[in-house]
């Protein structure tokens, strides 16, 4: 319950995050409520496709992937939800990710990237943490925040270069209302990343936990290992960092300049957990 509550004022954050940019673009205050709430519904019907879509994931059947989809079949059955469509997104920057608004509804989407450089058992390891996303019903919110956070970051954009060539020039008479638009350029992506940051960081210890209980805890450790690993040889060069928290590691590491606002706890962390859980007879695989 606490959780849910949690969640739900930091996305009532983020929607006044949104209300507020477009009341610096002088949009009346009615209207920009109800530009506010659109992105909640847009993001919870389409999130999923915008995701995938965003990274040029590709769907493919059994024919195309028959290993993959055995892998997350058998995973699924464990986990007891219906089987996800399976994505795959062609990039050397290897990783992971899951979306839609419900087990019903979900994706599991890996990179060229993972699919070459771990074992089958790491895969599976791979697979069941975002499977556990998945029951978690984790993949709904965190695939809201992308979608939110992406357009307060493109707001915020939008208002630094209007600033630049002069749009809103009215604010020259009103200090404050400039003054605020300035404060928001700055702080609201460092807010909205605090969100992601608020919201998704939990999560991933439970996905691991989830991951150790629906394949085998060292499977998910090596393969941590290898990602960490992997991303910074091959970080994500072209990508929106709004989305950060949805990958299984952050995969903009090589370039990203907030460590300290990571979305993820650190892999070593993660690694020594999983391991303990690996000790203990109460997770098999």
């Amino acid at each position: 319950m606490l959780s849910t509550l949690k969640t739900a004022l930091l996305m009532a954050l983020l929607t006044g995050l949104l209300y507020g940019a477009f009341l610096l673009f002088h949009i009346h205050p009615l209207i920009a409520i109800m530009l506010a709430l659109i992105p909640n519904l847009i993001a919870y019907f389409y999130s999923d496709k915008i995701v995938l879509m965003s990274y040029g994931a590709k769907i493919v059947d059994e024919r195309e992937a028959p290993s993959l989809h055995r892998i997350v079949e058998n995973v699924a059955s464990r986990a007891g939800i219906p089987k996800p469509k399976v994505a795959i997104v062609d990039t050397p920057t290897p990783n992971a990710f899951a979306t839609g608004r419900n087990p019903k509804h979900a994706v599991v989407a890996v990179t060229t990237g993972i699919l070459n450089i771990l074992t089958p058992q790491e895969l599976e390891g791979v697979i069941a943490h975002e499977i556990s996303h998945i029951k978690h019903r984790d993949i709904l919110i965190s695939s809201i925040v992308a979608v939110m956070a992406g357009a307060i970051v493109y707001l915020a954009n939008m208002l630094q270069w209007g600033l630049l060539f002069g749009f809103g020039g009215d604010d020259e008479d009103n200090p404050l209302a400039f003054i605020g638009s300035i404060l928001f350029m700055i702080l609201a992506p460092i807010a909205a990343t605090l969100i992601q940051f608020a919201i998704s960081r939990q999560r991933e210890f439970y996905a691991d936990e989830g991951g150790a209980k629906y394949s085998n805890p060292v499977y998910l450790a090596n393969a941590l290992a290898k990602l960490e690993r992997g991303v910074s040889l091959y970080p994500l060069e072209h990508g929106n960092p709004a989305t950060e928290h949805m990958f299984i590691v952050n995969p903009f590491r090589g370039k990203s300049l907030m460590k300290l606002f990571s979305t993820h706890p650190s892999t070593e962390e993660r690694i020594e957990r999983l391991m303990e859980m690996a000790r203990n007879p109460r997770y098999l695989g």
